[in-house]
C-alpha cells in the first residue's frame, strides 16, 4: 500500500468524484499580476491531467462531516464514471442516512470551453434542479466541497509557478502554485489561489491548498490514503479542512471502498431519469 497526504484538493478525478477545483474558461479581465506562465511547472501539470485514472468506474464511499465542535455526521454513497472521450460522466447516489436518502448528484464535465452541466434531485421535493453557474461555489451538501470541486480542472485558465520541492510522507513532490488569469474564474470557482504538491514519481497530487475568495478562508486537501488498483493510482482516503485563521471551521473526509474499473456501465446509466428512479 501507498499513502499519500494532501492539503486542499486535486485528487483522481474519477473515482473520487470530486476532482478538485473545476476551472471553467472565460472572461478576459486579469487578475493577477504575477510573473509570466512557467514553463516547466505548466508541463507537470499536464503530465498530471494525462495521467490515467482509469474508466467505467464504480464505487462505494463515506462523507463524514465533522464540525468545529466535534460533532460527527457520517453519509454512504454509491458512485458511477464513465468517460466519453474527453468528457467525464458522474452520478453519485446517497443512500443513508434517511434525511439525505435518494438524493441524487450528476455531473457532464466537459473538456474544453463549453461549461459543465450539473444537477441535484432532492426526493423531498420530488424535484431535481439544475445547478446555476452562480452557485456553484456553495457547499456540496454540506460538505466543504463545492459543486465547482466535482469537476476536473481546465488547465488553459491557469498561470503555474514552480515554487520549490519538497517531500510528502516519504515522497519528494514539486510545489507548484496555481493562479486564475481571469476574475470570471475566480468568480465562477470560488479560489484566488491554490498550492499543489505533485508527488514526483507518479504525478498525483497529494496536497492542496486552497485561499477562498471570500471570508478569508484557507481550505486544505489531503490524500491520506493512494493505492494501486488494476494498476490505476486511486486516492481512497481524501480529507477536505476548512480554516479561518487557526481556527477549523469544518472538515470532510471522503473514504473509498470497493473501489471497481472497467465496469459495464451503459449510457442510460447518466441520466436525470435515472436520478429520479434511483438505483
Amino acid at each position: 500500500m501507498e499513502t499519500g497526504t494532501k492539503g486542499d484538493f486535486i485528487v483522481n478525478k474519477k473515482n473520487v468524484f470530486i476532482t478538485i477545483l473545476s476551472l471553467a474558461i472565460a472572461g478576459s479581465i486579469i487578475v493577477s499580476t504575477a510573473t509570466a506562465d512557467d514553463i516547466e511547472a505548466r508541463k507537470v501539470m499536464e503530465k498530471v491531467d494525462a495521467r490515467d485514472d482509469g474508466d467505467h468506474v464504480v464505487s462505494e464511499l463515506e462523507m463524514i462531516l465533522t464540525n468545529k465542535r466535534g460533532k460527527k455526521r457520517i453519509r454512504r454513497i454509491k458512485g458511477f464514471s464513465k468517460d466519453y472521450g474527453e468528457n467525464i460522466y458522474r452520478l453519485m447516489f446517497f443512500l443513508a442516512p434517511a434525511d439525505v436518502k435518494n438524493t441524487a448528484f450528476m455531473t457532464y464535465d466537459y473538456d474544453g470551453e463549453k461549461d459543465d452541466d450539473q444537477w441535484l434531485y432532492l426526493p423531498a421535493l420530488r424535484k431535481t434542479k439544475r445547478i446555476a453557474s452562480d452557485d456553484r461555489t456553495s457547499s456540496f451538501m454540506g460538505s466543504d466541497f463545492s459543486y465547482a470541486d466535482m469537476t476536473k480542472p481546465e488547465l488553459v485558465n491557469y498561470d503555474y509557478k514552480l515554487l520549490k520541492e519538497t517531500e510528502v510522507h516519504g515522497h519528494r513532490a514539486w510545489v507548484i502554485e496555481s493562479v486564475p488569469k481571469t476574475k470570471k474564474v475566480v468568480d465562477d470557482f470560488g479560489y484566488t489561489r491554490s498550492l499543489f504538491f505533485v508527488r514526483q514519481d507518479n504525478y498525483v497530487p497529494v496536497r492542496a491548498i486552497h485561499w477562498a475568495k471570500d471570508g478569508g478562508k484557507l481550505k486544505y486537501m489531503d490524500v491520506i490514503k493512494l493505492e494501486k488498483i488494476d494498476n490505476i493510482w486511486t486516492s481512497l482516503e481524501i480529507s477536505m479542512t476548512t480554516k479561518k485563521g487557526k481556527v477549523t471551521k469544518h472538515k470532510t473526509l471522503l473514504r473509498y471502498h470497493d473501489v471497481k474499473y472497467n465496469q459495464n456501465l451503459g449510457d442510460e446509466m447518466f441520466s436525470v431519469r435515472i436520478m429520479e428512479k434511483g438505483l
